[in-house]
C-alpha cells in the first residue's frame, strides 16, 4: 500500500510525486491536505487511487502542528507501508516529526523510488546512494524536478474526508507577502537557467567597468525570456569584498558545488570560466551553452554543448532587440 501526501491546490512537485508513485505497481492512496479537496481530487481522478482528505480552513495554510496532525491521520487511515510526499518546505518541516509519531522512518531528497529502495545524491551530486529500510511506514520526500509530472486525464473522484480535530496552535497566518512576478528572478519551473559570472563586473575590452549596464541587460533578458537567474560563487562573494556587484544577486542565486543544483532543461552561462565547482551544479541541466570571449575557457573543454565565443554585452544587446514581450522564446 502506497500513500502520496499532497497539499491543495496540487503543485507541479506534487504531480511529480504522484507520477512516481503510480509506477511502483502497488495499491495507491492519495491523501489531500487543505481546502477544495474535491476539486483537487477530480483533477487527478484518472490515476485510479483511493482518495482521503483532511480538509478545512486550519489545514489550508502551512503550520507544523496542523500539517503534522493531518499527515499522521492520513498515514494511519491508509495503512500504507510507504508514504511519498514532495520535498517542499511544508513537508520537510512536518513529516520528520510524523515519522517519529507513527514509529516509522524517513528519508529526504530522494531522486528515484523503486519497490524496496530509493536513490539520492550526496556531496553536491557527486555520490549516488541507494537506500533500503525495513521500518514501516517508510516516509520518503521526493526531490522536485527529478522526474516528470503526472499527466493523466481528470475524472470524478470519491473523497473520504477524515474527521481530524485541529490541534491548538499559537501561530495565526494573516497572509503572504511575495515579490511581484517581475521582481522574482529565481524560477525553478523555467525552461532556461541563465547564469551570470564575475566577468560582468570586471573591466571590459574598452577598459571600462559597466556594472549598471550589465544589471540592465541581465534583468531585461531574464524577464523577457522568463528564465531563471543564477550566479557563480565568485560573483555573489564580491558583495562582501567591497567590489562592484549586481545589486539583485544574493547567495540564493548561487549555482555550483556550494550552491543550488538546478534542474532546468537548458542552461546558458555568461562570463563564467566553467571550472569544476561551477559545472558540477549543472549536472541535471540537459542542454548547456556558454558565452565567453576566451575560446579556451573551461566551458570549451567538453563542459558545454555550444560555446559562443563573443562579448556577452553584445550578445545580450542583440538578444534584447530580437526579443519581444516578457516570456518570449
Amino acid at each position: 500500500m502506497i500513500l502520496v501526501i499532497l497539499e491543495t491546490p496540487i503543485s507541479k512537485a506534487g504531480l511529480e510525486s504522484l507520477c512516481c508513485a503510480t509506477k511502483l505497481g502497488d495499491t495507491l492512496t492519495v491523501g489531500l491536505v487543505g481546502a477544495a479537496a474535491q476539486e483537487a481530487a477530480n483533477s487527478i481522478g484518472g490515476c485510479g487511487a483511493r482518495f482521503l482528505a483532511v480538509e478545512g480552513e486550519p489545514y489550508s495554510v502551512s503550520r507544523y502542528a496542523t500539517d503534522a496532525a493531518a499527515a499522521e491521520a492520513l498515514i494511519r487511515a491508509s495503512g500504507a507501508a510507504l508514504a511519498i510526499a514532495p520535498c517542499t518546505h511544508r513537508w520537510q518541516r512536518a513529516l520528520p516529526g510524523v515519522a517519529q509519531r507513527v514509529g516509522g522512518a524517513i528519508d529526504t531528497h530522494a531522486v528515484d523510488i523503486s519497490p524496496g529502495s530509493v536513490r539520492r545524491w550526496y556531496y553536491r551530486q557527486r555520490i549516488e546512494v541507494t537506500l533500503a529500510r525495513a521500518a514501516t511506514p517508510w516516509i520518503i520526500l521526493r526531490e522536485p524536478g527529478s522526474g516528470d509530472p503526472w499527466q493523466g486525464v481528470p475524472a470524478q473522484a470519491t473523497v473520504e474526508r477524515l474527521d481530524v480535530t485541529p490541534p491548538a496552535t499559537r501561530t495565526q497566518v494573516e497572509g503572504i507577502e511575495a515579490q511581484a512576478a517581475s521582481q522574482q528572478t529565481i524560477r525553478p519551473d523555467a525552461a532556461l537557467l541563465f547564469v551570470a559570472g564575475a566577468g560582468w563586473t570586471k573591466k571590459q575590452k574598452d577598459g571600462a567597468v559597466r556594472t549598471s549596464e550589465a544589471s540592465e541587460l541581465i534583468l531585461q533578458f531574464v524577464n523577457r525570456t522568463g528564465a531563471s537567474l543564477g550566479s557563480s560563487k565568485s560573483l555573489v562573494d564580491q558583495s562582501g569584498e567591497g567590489q562592484a556587484v549586481l545589486p539583485f544577486l544574493t547567495h540564493l542565486h548561487q549555482v555550483g558545488q556550494t550552491g543550488s543544483t538546478p534542474r532546468h532543461r537548458k542552461g546558458l552561462a555568461s562570463c563564467c570560466h566553467g571550472e569544476e565547482p561551477h559545472v558540477v551544479g549543472w549536472r541535471f541541466v540537459n542542454e548547456r551553452r556558454a558565452i565567453n570571449l576566451d575560446p579556451n575557457c573551461g566551458w570549451a573543454r567538453g563542459k558545454a554543448d555550444v560555446l559562443y565565443v563573443a562579448d556577452a554585452f553584445e550578445v545580450l544587446r542583440e538578444a534584447a532587440k530580437a526579443l519581444g514581450q516578457p516570456g518570449a522564446d
